[in-house]
């Protein structure tokens, strides 16, 4: 019997800087509700879903930093219930990213997946790889990606975790493998490695990610910003295609997108990926949309047998390097004293 579940991926539009709360859980309820209509089993929110992305933002009163984030526990509280509350009650799983604060008055952006079935957390995941920069820039009128000043590295790791009661396989045929990720963790190979490791078989991931934005990509101020929207779309859909591959698994990503008051372009792409690194559905719009397929995951057997056989074909013996540093070393220069010119003088030969 195929282990086929129906997932959707909830694209979230713009959300400005003083839209209300309750505004934007409505509009997020709204399309949960569209996913149930069209029979989704599991929809993935993006990255901090509850706000505008407010780390482009320098602030410095802490009450104001404060009120974007969650405190105490997401399914209960006023500004988020409400989305916990209608999952139960359609009885769809939901992955939703939020900004996190914790009771010892730490800041993470986390995502959780909540189970409808039981009513709980089967899984928290903290963003690892913050990008940006603390301070922000001089430019008054550069975007900036102040997520290392307000959260902390993620502290639980890459982990996957198995789902109960999404298909009619039998236990012994084993429940889906899911895993999370946030943003721009997508673009490391290694956390996808990590949850590969452990036979993962779908990967949500939600985002936030800036369209023209020259100060954080390094490039020129000059550039069009439609090339910059173009380049930022294609880097996307790029890691989740190719990670999807080469771990043989499916992928679903959640935008936020749109223009933020007016002025900060997020890219849209919300997508679901098969394991072969296929397209097989893809957000149309910049706006709230619902895209939905289902995922066989028996196709994922192919890859994780032959290809991508990790057990058959990986080599650790060779991959020290990747847990040993963390920046760049490059090999030391040739000195073209040391060669007398006879054959492989200095170089290597067999």
């Amino acid at each position: 019997m195929p282990r086929t579940i129906r997932i959707a991926a909830a694209q979230v539009g713009a959300v400005h800087l003083n839209d209300t709360r309750q505004n934007t859980l409505q509009r997020l309820i709204c399309l949960l509700e569209e996913a149930s209509s069209k029979g989704a089993q599991v929809v993935l929110f993006p990255e901090c879903t509850f706000t505008t992305f407010f780390p482009r933002h320098f602030i410095s009163d802490e009450a104001e930093l404060e009120s974007f984030f969650e405190h105490g526990d997401i399914m209960t509280a006023d500004n988020t219930r409400g989305l916990f509350d209608k999952a139960k009650e359609l009885s769809i799983d939901i992955c939703v990213g939020f900004a996190e604060a914790t009771n010892d008055g730490e800041h993470y952006n986390t995502c959780v997946y909540y189970h409808a079935k039981t009513g709980s957390l089967l899984s928290k995941y903290r963003k690892v790889h913050l990008p940006g920069d603390v301070e922000p820039f001089e430019d008054p009128e550069a975007t900036n990606q102040l997520e290392k000043r307000y959260f902390k590295p993620g502290d639980l790791g890459f982990k996957a975790f198995r789902v109960p009661d999404l298909t009619d396989a039998t236990p012994e045929r084993g429940e889906p493998i899911f895993g999370m990720m946030i943003c721009n963790d997508r673009r490391w190979a290694e956390a996808w490695r990590c949850l590969g490791l452990q036979g993962i078989e779908v990967v949500f991931c939600g985002y936030n990610t800036a369209g023209f934005a020259p100060h954080l990509w390094g490039t020129s101020t000059d550039q069009d910003p439609k090339e910059a929207d173009a380049m930022a779309l294609f880097h996307h859909k790029l890691v989740m295609q190719a990670h999807s591959y080469t771990n043989s698994c499916f992928s679903v990503s959640a935008a936020r997108c749109g223009w933020d008051d007016g002025k900060y372009n997020l890219i849209a792409g919300s997508t679901i990926v098969g394991p072969d690194g296929k397209i097989i559905a893809e957000s149309a719009t910049n706006e709230d949309e619902i895209i939905i397929t289902d995922c066989n995951l028996d196709d994922c057997r192919a890859g994780k047998t032959r290809t991508f056989n990790f057990g058959r074909h990986r080599r650790t013996e060779h991959y020290s390097i990747i847990t040993l540093q963390a920046g760049v070393v490059e090999p030391p220069r040739l000195s073209l004293g040391s060669l007398d010119g006879t054959e492989g003088a200095g170089i290597w030969k067999a």
